[in-house]
């Protein structure tokens, strides 16, 4: 029978390890054609939006998708799993922690693949939940001394830099301005709502690596052209959900001042198809708007931890 595992279940299995490890393989199974995804796909209503992402893992024997509601009462997400081989449903997951435990995995992914070796001061913008599970993921491939975030609400931002700097046991301070987060910083991660670019490209020091994961529609921008002038390569989760929503990317894919052949996936890079940092000074730029296979990858390996555990509930239908 299939199973549905909740928001319980998902986090007493999900670790930032194996998303991580996860989310990496499923780059590479895209990358060597081994992976379908679909780009997200939104249906809008004036009161509700529903998002889908669909794809499958051939070699994991799986496909499925991730649909989720926003609303100003919240957003909701659940994956459904599929065996492929059968069509029969293995899993109904609810899915708030593991969209952000894959979103964060992918920055970590992209970091591990194109920071600096020695990185070890990263600035965030945010201080949300998905800021939390970036610096858990960065924090997990590079030997990191220094978190400083910034953030609008600053009222909060106490509360999250002492609860963060004492479950990671590394230092997690406030900063003051935009400036103080970017300067100084090895590894430069944003993950807001921003409409507009956060920092000046004149902040960056020679070899940053950027994150830039909270640009996912035409509405959003935290990366401005003049950062984007500076930065090579240019690493996408996927050139074709790029060129569909990465608000930071279509201006200037638009005005021609960026072309689609420039942009380089993030699996092509793990894969050595692609270079990746070639020099200590370079400046690189992940791009993330999230990817089906992530949360399918996640997922399977959950339904399979879960089946063993002995966690989940057994559905009445779809077996």
């Amino acid at each position: 029978m299939a199973l549905f595992l909740s928001e319980q279940d998902v986090s007493e299995m999900l670790t930032m390890p194996l998303a991580l490890a996860e989310v990496e393989a499923a780059h590479r199974a895209l990358s060597t054609r081994q992976a379908h995804d679909v780009p997200r796909q939104r249906t809008r209503l004036p009161q509700t939006t529903l998002h889908i992402l669909q794809g499958a893992l051939p070699q994991l024997d799986v496909i499925g998708y991730k649909a989720y509601t926003s609303n100003r009462s919240g957003v909701r997400f659940l994956v459904h799993l599929y065996r492929a081989s059968t069509g029969c449903l293995l899993a109904v997951i609810e899915a708030d922690r593991l969209g952000m435990m894959r979103t964060a995995a992918a920055s970590g992914v992209a970091t591990r693949w194109l920071a600096r070796s020695d990185a070890s001061v990263a600035g965030v913008f945010g201080a949300g939940w998905q800021a939390e599970g970036h610096i858990e993921a960065i924090a997990a491939v590079r030997p990191l001394q220094q978190v400083k975030v910034y953030a609008r609400r600053a009222d909060r931002l106490g509360a999250f830099c002492a609860r963060l700097s004492q479950r990671l046991d590394i230092e997690v301070r406030a900063a003051a301005s935009p400036a103080e987060v970017v300067r100084g910083s090895d590894i430069v991660s944003t993950v807001t709502t921003a409409a507009t670019p956060l920092f000046d490209a004149d902040w960056l020091a020679p070899g940053t690596h950027i994150n830039a994961a909270g640009s996912n529609s035409l509405i959003r921008r935290e990366v401005g052209e003049d950062v984007l002038r500076r930065c090579a390569p240019i690493v996408v989760d996927s050139v074709e959900s790029a060129l569909r929503e990465a608000g930071d990317l279509l201006p200037l894919l638009e005005k021609g001042r960026l072309h689609a052949r420039e942009l380089v996936e993030l699996g092509d890079v793990i894969c050595g198809l692609q270079p990746g940092r070639s020099a200590a000074e370079q400046l690189t730029l992940f791009e993330s708007q999230g990817m089906a296979i992530q949360d399918l990858a996640v997922a399977a390996r959950l339904a399979e931890m879960a089946g063993a555990r002995g966690l989940g509930v057994e559905l009445p239908y779809g077996g």
